[in-house]
């Protein structure tokens, strides 16, 4: 996109007399300008809020602060802006300030499954590594809002040490994954920097990046950013689009960016009432992710964080577009349903249930379209006891990298990796000789 829509004129204007598309596409120009108020928000939309609401709504923002970027704020529909997905998800409303019994500060306990700063270690090969608690939008079904913004800051390196510490320390794990807030709103170098510092631990196998900057800021994914990140490969990156409306033309050109510069796509959306909870928009949403090369992850249960609970489907309505989703698109369109336990059981995936009935030689299953149908069980199948004498044991358990096969004849001659120039047969007399 080289010039602006409508929309964006107008509120690039607001925010900066004769402000160009080159600012506009700056995502620190877009950070300097956040709407962080109320006052700000209308001036720039259009939208008045009057009397209890307003006071309701200086309350709510208070509490959990509000800073929108002027890309996403452009993306609302201010002709319908109360039933619009943009403008739920970013300027909220006085609901949340209802808090029910059943909901939580911290819903995951990722707090007490933190053994140093910044670190949350609950699978047992994996950690999650808090970078930043700053976003370039406070989204308002965030389920960290706890820390999301109540304390503006990214941490120093020196902060950041202890958790790079803490993984040396512990060989088990293989998968970092940062998160936050937004890992991508460090700099260029500090994020060179940790993730050289991460790439260097030997058992560190894979780094994962959680960013919702392709959604709410997708000039943020620029050239130099690509490059510093193919630096530290291998890299997968998952976003979090909860609705086909966010998907445009410059969030395309971010995802198409990271697609090209190597680094496998996934989204995790999250179910929201009156946003996405919708058999139809969700399977918008997984159609556009896949023309876009970013495969849909996980589709979560809204947590259990305070105010919330007007975000909140019944895990039957996750159910139903479950079973509009399997069978009747791409499976690789299909994300995984789950609810992260509370209290930190970890993600638990709930699905439709396939299985009607089972005895000891038959499974009854049922497809999407409702055929009932049987598989058979092996009948010659020998159950073994692992006793966990893995020295005694038939299988293979060589797991290391397969060597590939040697090249020989004619192949070997014309391999550039091998140096042999000759092959000589073993009967020759005239090199028996030479032995």
């Amino acid at each position: 996109m080289s010039i602006f829509n409508k929309g964006q004129q107008s509120i690039a204007n607001k925010i900066e007399q004769d402000t160009n598309i080159s600012k506009w596409k700056d995502w620190r120009w877009q950070l300097k300008h956040s709407i962080k108020s109320i006052e700000k928000f209308e001036h720039l939309t259009g939208i008045d809020f009057k009397g209890s609401e307003r006071d309701e709504l200086e309350k709510t923002f208070s509490k959990f602060p509000l800073s929108i970027t002027p890309y996403y704020l452009s993306l609302i529909n201010t002709d319908n802006y109360r039933y619009d997905p943009v403008f739920k998800q970013s300027f909220g409303g006085v609901e949340e300030l209802t808090v029910h019994k059943s909901e939580f500060k911290d819903p995951l306990a990722e707090d007490k499954d933190s053994p140093v700063e910044g670190i949350t270690h609950r699978y047992p090969d994996r950690v999650l590594f808090h970078v930043s608690n700053i976003c370039s939008m406070y989204c308002r079904h965030c389920t960290r809002k706890r820390k999301v913004g109540d304390i503006d800051f990214i941490p120093s390196k020196e902060q950041l040490s202890k958790g790079i510490e803490y993984i040396k320390k512990t060989p088990a794990v293989r998968d970092v994954l940062l998160s936050g807030g937004d890992p991508l709103m460090l700099n260029d170098d500090h994020l060179d920097w940790l993730l050289g510092e991460l790439r260097a631990i030997k058992h560190v196998e894979i780094i994962r990046i959680g960013t919702r900057m392709p959604v709410v800021l997708p000039y943020r994914i620029t050239d130099e950013l690509i490059s510093v990140l193919k630096k530290h490969q291998p890299l997968w990156i998952n976003t979090h689009f909860n609705h086909p409306r966010e998907i445009t033309s410059s969030s395309r050109e971010a995802l198409a960016m990271l697609a090209d510069g190597g680094f496998p796509l996934g989204n995790q959306s999250v179910l929201l009432a009156e946003v996405n909870d919708c058999p139809r928009v969700m399977k918008a949403l997984v159609h556009k992710l896949v023309q876009n090369r970013v495969r849909p992850y996980y589709m979560y249960q809204c947590d259990l964080s305070e105010g919330l609970s007007h975000f909140r489907t019944p895990v039957g309505k996750g159910i139903e577009i479950m079973e509009s989703l399997i069978g009747h698109t791409t499976g690789f369109a299909v994300p995984t349903y789950v609810i992260d336990a509370p209290g930190g059981g970890g993600k638990i995936p709930v699905m439709p249930n396939y299985i009607i009935s089972w005895s000891t030689n038959k499974v009854v299953l049922r497809n999407y379209e409702g055929v009932i149908t049987t598989y058979r069980e092996p009948e010659s199948y020998e159950s073994k006891f692992c006793d966990r004498n893995c020295e005694e044991c038939n299988l293979e358990l060589q797991l290391g990298d397969a060597d590939e096969a040697a090249s020989l004849g004619i192949e070997k001659l014309l391999s550039d990796e091998d140096d042999t120039i000759s092959l000589i047969p073993g009967d020759n007399e005239r090199y028996k000789k030479r032995d």
